[in-house]
């Protein structure tokens, strides 16, 4: 797993780093001083767990916490002092091997948990010429059809595409480039690099972290916007 570590304390931040690199469910670990490199790193990398102090100078943990929240798939969240949180867990300063691996042990079990649901649905492509109107899901053998208007965004990540309509979501193991290439150019936009929405979906665009942006769906759901995409975001917003 992809692992970013926020902490002001240089210190702490490569104590916990190296720790965490001992264990084997560890890939990579990313380092973050403060809320606004947090984001920025989120939004460069598929971050799969964040390791966070709740004090960061004179910001404070538990925003980039809540704000993350906000998202389809957020990082799940192990904060760095014992506090009764919204948390996948908490390590204790200084820092102990035992505690950390049980904390990763953690997230692997939420993760497997997750990926039991995202193996229970299968997306096939509809062929024909209704191909660029509606997407068909199978499941036990049964086929679902998707208009593509009531499409309200899809994201990836860990190599599992979801569908998401109002009240419902489908997932598969497809890429989103299959996706993207079957949907209706002039209604979906792709605004970050794991994440497609329907344009007739968005109803506010807003300010986020560090002069970035995240968009506001009908459905009440919040996305990341990517640095990468802002511009073409507000072109097709005509901003």
């Amino acid at each position: 797993m992809k692992i970013l570590v926020v902490d002001d304390e240089p210190l702490a931040r490569d104590e916990l780093s190296y720790l965490l690199k001992q264990n084997r469910l560890t890939d990579s670990v990313y380092q973050a001083d403060s809320i606004g490199t947090a984001v920025d790193k989120l939004l460069q990398e598929k971050i799969d767990v964040i390791f966070i102090d709740i004090s960061l100078n004179d910001e404070n943990g538990f925003q980039l916490a809540n704000e993350l929240k906000k998202l389809i798939h957020p990082p799940l969240i192990v904060f760095a002092t014992a506090f009764d949180v919204d948390a996948v867990g908490y390590v204790l300063k200084p820092f102990e091997q035992s505690r950390v691996n049980q904390a990763l042990e953690k997230v692997q079990a939420i993760f497997k948990l997750q990926a039991k649901k995202d193996n229970s649905l299968t997306v096939n492509s509809h062929f024909g010429s209704e191909k660029t109107k509606i997407i068909s899901i199978t499941s036990d053998d049964k086929t679902k059809i998707i208009k593509q208007h009531d499409l309200i965004m899809a994201t990836i990540k860990d190599g599992a595409l979801t569908l998401i309509t109002n009240g419902q979501s489908y997932s598969t193991r497809q890429s989103l480039g299959w996706l993207l290439s079957r949907l209706n150019k002039n209604d979906f936009l792709q605004v970050h690099r794991s994440i497609i929405v329907n344009i007739n979906s968005i109803s506010e665009l807003e300010p986020w972290f560090n002069h970035t942006y995240q968009l506001k769906l009908t459905n009440g759901m919040k996305v990341p916007v990517s640095r990468s995409f802002i511009k073409a975001v507000k072109k097709r917003l005509m901003m």
